[in-house]
C-alpha cells in the first residue's frame, strides 16, 4: 500500500494537483494576509478606516438598545439572517455618514477647542449631582461606558464637530410666516359631515349561496384554507425561578450570611479629596506648585489657577467624596494613606500626570442592622441556592436526555419536573416558550421531528432551559372542502354582502351627486347628525380629499371603515381655525424638516464624491 502511495505521489498528474492546491493556499490563504489589508476594518472612507472592533461595539450597543425596547419581537427578528445583515449594514452606513461629516468639517476648517470640551463636560447632566458637576460621578460614568478622560474628550470633539455642521444648516434654514399659517390652517382644519353606515354583515345575512358557488370560491381561494405544518410537542422545563420557590431559608442561615458578608451591608469608607493636576511628565512644573503650597499658598487658589484637571479646577480642586477602587491605583494609594483632615501629599505620579492631593474629610464605614436587611438576605440566599441547584440539575438533565433519547420520562424524573404536552401546534399558535427561535429550530430539526429523539438542553432565558421532543406531526395541507364549508360560506357571504353594499352606495351617490335624494328614502336610508371631524378621524383620508363645497352645496364620497363596512359621506362645511397657539411648534417643525432634508442632501453628495469600501459586515462576530 505505501509503495503504491509513493508511486502515486511521484506521478505527473498528482504533482499537478498538488501544485494547484498549493497555489490555492497561496492566493486564498497567505495571500489574504498580503492583499487583504482591510481584514481588521469594517469599512474605509477616503483612506480612513472604521475599525472592526468599533463597528462591532456599535452593533452590540444598538442591538441591546433595540432588545430592551422591543423584547422578544426583536429577538425573533434577529433569527432572520437577512434582517441581521440589513440591520448591521444600516449601523455601518450611519458610521460612514458620521465619518464623512467629520471629514467635511475638517475640510471647512471647523475646530473644537479644549475649552469648549471642558465646558461641555461640566454642563452635561450625566455628570452632575444636585445640579453641580461631580468628579466621582464623572469618573464612574466614564468607567462604565468604557472610556477614559482622553478617549471621552476625543469622542466629544468628534460629536461636537459634526454638530457644528448641523447648527450651520439649522442657522441657514427658516420658515416664512405664510408657510406657517398655511400649514397651521391645514393641520387644524375641521370638516362638518353626515354619514350613512352600510354594515356588510347585515347585507350578508340575506345572501343565499349554492353549493356550486361555495365550491367555486373554495377552489379559487384554496390557499386560505391551508392548515400549516403542525406538531404535538412534549417538553420538560427547568427554571431557577421555579426552584427558588422551593427553598426555605432559616433565621440562623440568614444571620450567618450577614456576619460572613458584613462588608456588603456596611457603608463604604469614603474620603473627601481635592487635588491639583499637572498633566503629562512635567515634574518640574508640578514641583514648583508644591513648593508654593509648602510656602503657605492657598490650596484652593492654586487649584483654580494652576490645576489642569478639566472637571475640578473651578471647584478649587474638589473631587467630592471618593471610595476605594474608583480612582487610579497610584492616586488612590496616596490619598488613602493620608490620616488627618487638612493633610496633603507630595507629588503623586499616575497615568494622568502629577497630583498633589489634599484630605478634606473622612467617613468611616457603618454596618446596617441585621433586622433591616434580613428579608433581603433571605431572598438572596434563596436565589443563590436555587441557581446552584439549577446548574446541578441542568448537568443531570443534559446527561439523562442524551442517554435516554427516546423518551422524556427519565429526564423528567431526574429533575423532578412534570412532562408538559401540547395539542397540534404551528408557529402561529405555539406557546410563548416554544416560540423561542432556538426551541422552534430544534422542534423542526430532523433529529427531533423526523427521528423522534429528544432535543439538546436549550436555554430560553438565563437559568431557564427546556428539552423538547415531537410526539406527532402532520404536514401542511389544504383542508377538505367539507371541513371548511361553514367558513367558506361565512367568508363568501361577507364578500357578496360587501359587494351588495358597494352597489347600493354607488347607486345612492350617483343620485346625490345629480341632486336626486329619492334613492335614500327608496332604500330606507338617511344621514345621521352632523359631526365635526379633524385629521385624526378614521374617515379623514376620504373626507379631507374632497373639494371644499360651494356655499350651500354639499359634496359626497364613499369610504370604508376599519371593519370593512361601507360609509356614504356628505361634506357640508370646511372650517379654517385661526389658532396661533401651534405656530411656534409648526415653525420649529418646518425648520427641523428642512434641516434634515439639507443634511440628507449634504451626506448624499459626500457619499457620491467619496471613496467608500465596505467589508464583510453581513457576518456576525
Amino acid at each position: 500500500m505505501m509503495e503504491r502511495l509513493r508511486e502515486g505521489v511521484n506521478s505527473i498528474a498528482v504533482k499537478i494537483i498538488l501544485g494547484l492546491i498549493i497555489l490555492s493556499f497561496v492566493f486564498a490563504g497567505v495571500g489574504s494576509y498580503i492583499v487583504g489589508g482591510g481584514s481588521n476594518a469594517a469599512a474605509k472612507v477616503n483612506n480612513t478606516e472604521i475599525g472592526r472592533g468599533a463597528f462591532e461595539q456599535a452593533y452590540t450597543n444598538e442591538r441591546n438598545r433595540m432588545q430592551s425596547q422591543m423584547g422578544d419581537y426583536f429577538a425573533n427578528l434577529l433569527a432572520d439572517p437577512t434582517y441581521v445583515q440589513s440591520f448591521r449594514k444600516s449601523i455601518l452606513d450611519r458610521m460612514v455618514n458620521e465619518l464623512l461629516l467629520e471629514q467635511y468639517a475638517d475640510s471647512l476648517g471647523l475646530r473644537i477647542s479644549d475649552k469648549q470640551i471642558r465646558q461641555q463636560i461640566l454642563s452635561m447632566p450625566e455628570f452632575q449631582n444636585d445640579g453641580k458637576f461631580d468628579q466621582e460621578v464623572y469618573a464612574a460614568t466614564l468607567r462604565r461606558a468604557g472610556y477614559n478622560a482622553d478617549s471621552f474628550a476625543e469622542y466629544l470633539r468628534r460629536e461636537m464637530t459634526r454638530q457644528q455642521i448641523l447648527f450651520a444648516l439649522q442657522g441657514s434654514e427658516f420658515s416664512l410666516d405664510s408657510e406657517v399659517t398655511t400649514q397651521s390652517q391645514l393641520l387644524t382644519q375641521t370638516r362638518d359631515i353626515r354619514s350613512i353606515l352600510l354594515n356588510i354583515e347585515d347585507y350578508s345575512k340575506s345572501i343565499e349561496l349554492t353549493d356550486e358557488e361555495l365550491q367555486e370560491y373554495y377552489d379559487a381561494n384554496s390557499s386560505n384554507y391551508t392548515r400549516p405544518e403542525q406538531v404535538k410537542v412534549a417538553y420538560v422545563e427547568l427554571s431557577a425561578q421555579e426552584l427558588k420557590s422551593q427553598v426555605a431559608v432559616s433565621d440562623e442561615q440568614a444571620q450567618a450570611y450577614y456576619q460572613e458578608n458584613l462588608d456588603k451591608y456596611s457603608s463604604i469608607a469614603q474620603r473627601q479629596l481635592s487635588h491639583i493636576l499637572v498633566q503629562g511628565d512635567d515634574e518640574a512644573k508640578a514641583q514648583a506648585i508644591l513648593d508654593e503650597l509648602n510656602s503657605g499658598a492657598d490650596f484652593i487658589e492654586l487649584a483654580k489657577t494652576k490645576s489642569e484637571d478639566i472637571g475640578s479646577s473651578e471647584e478649587g480642586g474638589s473631587l467630592g467624596w471618593v471610595e476605594k477602587d474608583v480612582m487610579d491605583p497610584e492616586f488612590e494609594a496616596a490619598a488613602f494613606a493620608l490620616q488627618n483632615v487638612g493633610d496633603n501629599t507630595g507629588l503623586v505620579k499616575s497615568a494622568f500626570g502629577y497630583h498633589i492631593i489634599k484630605l478634606d474629610g473622612l467617613k468611616e464605614a457603618q454596618a446596617t442592622p441585621f433586622a433591616e436587611v434580613e428579608a433581603e438576605i433571605k431572598v438572596e440566599i434563596a436565589e443563590q441556592q436555587a441557581v446552584e441547584r439549577f446548574y446541578e440539575l441542568q448537568t443531570e438533565l443534559e446527561k439523562v436526555a442524551f442517554e435516554y433519547p427516546d423518551s422524556l420520562d427519565d429526564s423528567a424524573q431526574a429533575i423532578d419536573q412534570p412532562i408538559k404536552t401540547t395539542d397540534f401546534i404551528s408557529r402561529s399558535d405555539a406557546p410563548e416558550l416554544l416560540l423561542t427561535p432556538a426551541v422552534m429550530q430544534a422542534i423542526l430539526s430532523a433529529d427531533v421531528k423526523e427521528d423522534g429523539l429528544n432535543s439538546e438542553v436549550i436555554e430560553v432565558a438565563p437559568e431557564h432551559v427546556v428539552v423538547v421532543r415531537v410526539e406527532d406531526s402532520r404536514d401542511e395541507t389544504v383542508l377538505p372542502f367539507e371541513d371548511v364549508k361553514e367558513q367558506v360560506n361565512s367568508e363568501l357571504a361577507l364578500v357578496k354582502g360587501e359587494q351588495k353594499a358597494l352597489d347600493l352606495a354607488n347607486l345612492v351617490l350617483e343620485g346625490l351627486k345629480a341632486g336626486d335624494e329619492s334613492t335614500l328614502s327608496t332604500n330606507g336610508l338617511e344621514f345621521g347628525e352632523i359631526e365635526t371631524i379633524d385629521r385624526r378621524s378614521p374617515l379623514a383620508q376620504t373626507v379631507f380629499a374632497l373639494a371644499k363645497p360651494e356655499s350651500g352645496d354639499k359634496t359626497y364620497a364613499q369610504a370604508t371603515d376599519l371593519d370593512r363596512n361601507i360609509v356614504i359621506v356628505e361634506l357640508s362645511k370646511v372650517s379654517i381655525n385661526e389658532d396661533d397657539s401651534f405656530n411656534t411648534q409648526i415653525a420649529a417643525q418646518l425648520v427641523r424638516t428642512g434641516t434634515q432634508q439639507d443634511l440628507a442632501a449634504v451626506v448624499s453628495t459626500l457619499r457620491e464624491e467619496a471613496d467608500i469600501e465596505y467589508y464583510a459586515v453581513d457576518t456576525q462576530p
